[in-house]
């Protein structure tokens, strides 16, 4: 499944500090329907993002009805983003891990 969207980076305070892409709504309902072929337990969903040209591998966090998408430290960096920026991203689920009941 390939997705493109935009959304609000959000910073995290919880006990590991961390920034999100806050994936909206109704790409969140999207996900939800392939969300148990995708996921590889506890809801998080393997995916490929790019932002700006810059592609990386993460795992998306089920949270309040649509999921988190992790900016790692580097990718921020690279990205020159911080909480409240926007950001148009390009992603596909499963980013390159494919279950084991999908395997040949």
């Amino acid at each position: 499944m390939e997705l493109q969207f935009r959304a609000t980076v959000i910073y995290w305070r919880g006990p590991a500090p961390f920034f999100y892409a806050r994936i909206p709504t109704e790409i969140g309902a999207e996900i939800g329907k392939v969300k148990k072929a995708a996921s590889y337990g506890w809801g998080v969903i393997p995916v490929e993002a790019t932002i700006n040209g810059i592609t990386f591998t993460t795992s998306l966090f089920p949270k309040d009805d649509t999921y988190l998408l992790p900016l790692k430290q580097v990718v921020r960096n690279r990205l020159g983003v911080t909480a409240d920026d926007e950001v148009d991203v390009e992603m596909t689920i499963g980013g390159g891990y494919v279950p084991l009941q999908f395997r040949d």
